[in-house]
């Protein structure tokens, strides 16, 4: 038991997860939202009493708001930075030894770049923003559409299965090991690494959950430690290979960005598609639109990440005395923002509440965030659930579940944990996905 990462889980987690109890105990709502069973099988009516007349809200010692234009106006605004809420001010020589002490490349700590705000952000995103052009995502579509073709042949014809373990996860975890220059044969050994660490993304976890993710991100750290170094002297047409040859950024500073694009690059979309196929077995009528009109698959994608975000929230710390929405936030308050709430918005999204693929407005949502952390990798991750869904839909027309779905238990990367289905009868044929 390493004491900085105690130090660490009681800073971050152990107060508040101490507070949480105590205001579940009383049936607080945030609470109930952020650390109850209800957050995580159906957030929604928590968010619609939280919302109230909307704006921003007091919840100590937090701020909170799920209203559409504040959000996107806090996540574009300068005077906010990122960060993890914290409630316990532990005294500078504390905080001076702790930052004396190695933390592990995680997705959470600096120089990770979600963690990061200018100039230092764009010094950390600039390098690797080049995997992510028009032109790099398009050379990628050819890739995915083998990737998720492979998948679905190896999926049992009227058979049962897991469509999170055999498929949703499949996906986008080839797509960025490839990206990455990493073997085929270790996704598995990722898939159990990123389980573990991105408990990391809520606020609250247990000290178990957390020394977890900090012997994985160990792990993490010393397998690309090893894969740099081969990089150093062999580099391929990876994106970690340009970067690693480029020397912008140091040896820590790979590894950070590294682990971001593993959990990024898998994280939201596994989360995507495994949310896009519930909906759409739960409104048959939608999925019946699509068959009939392929070209509004990119339209539904967008209504899904709105609907039902893989990324519910985020946060923001005021980096100086902050007026905003006629309230004043002193310096370090600490701002919650509900991605999912603001999708919901009935002011920006008319009947927010009702699944619509062909909503006129609905890539406004902000499930992938907006501003200069606006996610890296939401075109590819667009493109892998837009082929992906479609693709399963038309090879197994007859899909539908044979159980009901389990959540992971997460609040902030919301998705399924696993999804049983019987897959029905594979069509004879398939027209090829332009």
């Amino acid at each position: 038991m390493k004491p900085e990462y105690v130090f660490r889980w009681v800073d971050k987690h152990g107060v508040i997860r101490l507070g949480k109890k105590a205001q579940l105990r009383r049936g607080d709502l945030f609470a109930r939202l952020n650390g109850g069973p209800e957050g995580i099988e159906n957030p929604y009516p928590l968010i619609e009493e939280l919302r109230g007349d909307g704006g921003l809200r007091r919840i100590r010692p937090l701020w909170i708001t799920m209203d559409h234009a504040l959000c996107r106006e806090i996540l574009r605004d300068n005077r906010f930075g990122v960060g993890m809420p914290t409630v316990l001010r532990m005294p500078e020589f504390v905080r001076r030894a702790l930052d004396r002490r190695p933390i592990p490349a995680n997705p959470v700590d600096p120089p990770s770049m979600l963690m990061l705000d200018q100039p230092e952000h764009t010094r950390m995103r600039k390098p690797v923003a080049a995997a992510f052009t028009p032109r790099a995502i398009a050379r990628l579509r050819d890739r995915v559409t083998t990737v998720t073709d492979e998948l679905l042949a190896a999926l049992p014809d009227d058979g049962p299965a897991d469509l999170v373990g055999e498929f949703a996860a499949q996906v986008p975890i080839a797509i960025i090991s490839e990206m990455l220059g990493f073997p085929d044969r270790d996704r598995e050994m990722f898939l159990r690494w990123g389980d573990a660490i991105s408990p990391l993304l809520d606020i609250g976890i247990s000290w178990s959950t957390h020394e977890r993710a900090m012997r994985s991100s160990e792990a993490v750290q010393d397998y690309l430690l090893a894969h740099i170094d081969r990089l150093r002297i062999e580099p391929g047409e990876d994106v970690l290979s340009s970067l690693v040859t480029k020397g912008e950024l140091s040896t820590h500073e790979l590894c950070a960005s590294a682990t971001l694009l593993m959990g990024a690059g898998f994280e939201t979309t596994v989360n995507l598609i495994g949310k896009g196929i519930v909906l759409l077995l739960e409104h048959p009528d939608q999925l019946a639109r699509l068959r009939a009109e392929p070209d509004l698959w990119p339209g539904a994608v967008e209504e899904i990440l709105r609907f039902d975000p893989p990324v519910q929230t985020t946060a923001r710390i005021a980096q100086t005395d902050v007026d905003i929405d006629g309230r004043q936030l002193r310096r370090g308050a600490s701002v919650v923002l509900s991605l999912a709430g603001a999708n919901r918005d009935p002011k920006m999204f008319p009947d927010p509440a009702r699944f619509d693929i062909t909503r006129d407005n609905a890539k406004e949502h902000l499930g992938f965030s907006s501003g200069i952390h606006a996610c890296l990798g939401a075109s590819l991750a667009r493109m892998e659930a837009a082929y992906a869904l479609r693709a399963l839909f038309e090879q197994f027309p007859g899909l539908r579940l044979s159980g009901p779905p389990r959540r992971r238990q997460l609040y902030t990367l919301h998705g399924y944990e696993s999804l049983p289905v019987r897959t029905g009868s594979r069509a004879l044929s398939r027209q090829p996905i332009a």
